[in-house]
């Protein structure tokens, strides 16, 4: 499109003072004469700053907290690939395997590759969709670089997993869970260090479970100094509290982070005392200002977290345990918008109109007595007809019709009563 008039109106251009100062575009496109502001001069100064502030990395930008990752060259990775998939294409076995449908492919090796290729780069992304970084780091995050397993035993052999947001009910996670992760493994180069001593620091916190700070977190879990992955015999600073939900407010997270300590340390300001071990108060955690204070000396390495809610083992878990009167939580429904009412309802059944505006005690008080005036004290309510439809129905109103026809069916509001 060219532009072939610009014409400035401006009040003060002809000695108008006060007037506002307009801008007006005359074009010409195909033959047709168009009249607008040219693009740009609308934008007033909070829209710019707006789009100033929003495009402005050191605003926008979010803060990795935690270890690189040193890959091989693009070109070495594509050698041992092209490399791989020759072998493959060479074992005439496997093709006859594969043909035949007699391949079996072990799918703990599968797992074992997703896991070390880009399987903890998932679990990053799945971390931002549930909200975990932002609630514990605020605009910071971290890539597991060390797989966590974590599981929950059951009174069977096979244990209950923490996948990536599983829900697992606070009946599953009443006991201690079992985490195994190898305490060798170098969080950068991905390889293991023999030889060498290190240090982790394993917790595990809720976000959502704080009853009189939002913004805070309940302490689950908190061990510290663990000595090359042995978690038994890390200094367990608080006891394991298993997680209470409370009836109606739907799910919960329970969220692992694994520090990488660079030596060990002293943290013994976090000792939760045996007696304090059901204090609610004194389990008030930060994940912030932990790694506030301690971010010269330890490194986020691992994640896992899943969900929870309510089940009927908490009203004694909060008893006996938390000696709590246990809350249950319900949502307050608005009442339901009627607009005014008319005197000639039109496109609307007449009685249900009429229902509306009624009271519903009233009205559950006429059906019930409407259904008991039919029903037989000893032999109960009477027979329905075996072919409801065939039966006339004459000299009613449409609306009286429509309603009969329901009660014979059995259908609409009848079934509530």
């Amino acid at each position: 499109m060219s532009f072939s008039n610009l014409l400035m109106k401006s009040g003060l251009n002809h000695g108008l003072r006060g007037a506002p100062a307009t801008v007006v575009l005359i074009s010409t496109r195909q033959g047709h004469r168009l009249r607008g502001k040219p693009p740009g001069v609308a934008r007033t100064l909070e829209q710019r700053l707006r789009e100033e502030t929003v495009t402005d990395p050191e605003v926008v930008a979010r803060i990795n907290i935690g270890f690189p990752q040193l890959k091989e060259s693009r070109s070495a990775q594509l050698k041992t690939r092209l490399e791989h998939l020759k072998t493959q294409r060479a074992n005439k076995q496997l093709e006859q395997l594969a043909r035949s449908q007699k391949l079996i492919i072990d799918l703990d090796k599968v797992q074992q590759t997703y896991v070390q290729t880009t399987g903890q780069h998932d679990l990053r992304l799945l971390a931002d969709h549930y909200g975990i970084f932002e609630h514990l780091y605020g605009s910071a995050y971290f890539v597991p670089r060390v797989p966590l397993s974590i599981s929950y035993e059951l009174g069977g052999d096979t244990p209950t997993p923490v996948y990536n947001g599983n829900v697992i009910k606070p009946a599953e996670a009443a006991k201690t869970p079992l985490v195994s992760f190898d305490g060798q493994r170098d969080p950068i180069t991905g390889k293991s260090a023999a030889g060498q001593d290190s240090y982790w620091t394993l917790l595990a916190t809720n976000p959502d479970a704080h009853y009189t700070n939002p913004s805070a977190e309940c302490l689950h879990w908190f061990i510290a100094n663990i000595p090359n992955g042995r978690v038994s015999a890390g200094q367990v600073l608080a006891e394991y509290l298993p997680p209470f939900p409370p009836k109606g407010v739907g799910y919960q997270r329970m969220v692992f982070v694994l520090y990488k300590q660079h030596a060990a340390m002293d943290l013994s300001s976090y000792q939760l005392a045996s007696s304090d071990y059901s204090n609610l108060e004194k389990r008030t955690f930060s994940t912030l200002e932990f790694y506030r204070q301690h971010q010269e000396q330890l490194t986020p390495a691992g994640l896992a977290f899943y969900q929870t809610n309510w089940d009927e083992s908490l009203t004694e878990f909060y008893h006996d345990v938390l000696n709590l009167k246990e809350p249950v939580y319900e949502y307050d429904f608005p009442k339901p918008y009627l607009a005014d009412q008319k005197f000639f309802p039109l496109k609307q059944p007449f009685n249900l109109y009429m229902d509306k505006h009624r009271d519903e005690n009233q009205l559950n008080k006429e059906y019930l007595q409407r259904k008991l005036a039919k029903s037989h004290p000893f032999d109960g309510p009477a027979k329905p007809l075996r072919f409801p439809n065939a039966h006339p129905i004459k000299d009613v109103p449409s609306w009286l019709k429509t309603e009969i026809r329901k009660q014979r069916l059995g259908t609409g509001r009848i079934q509530d009563y």
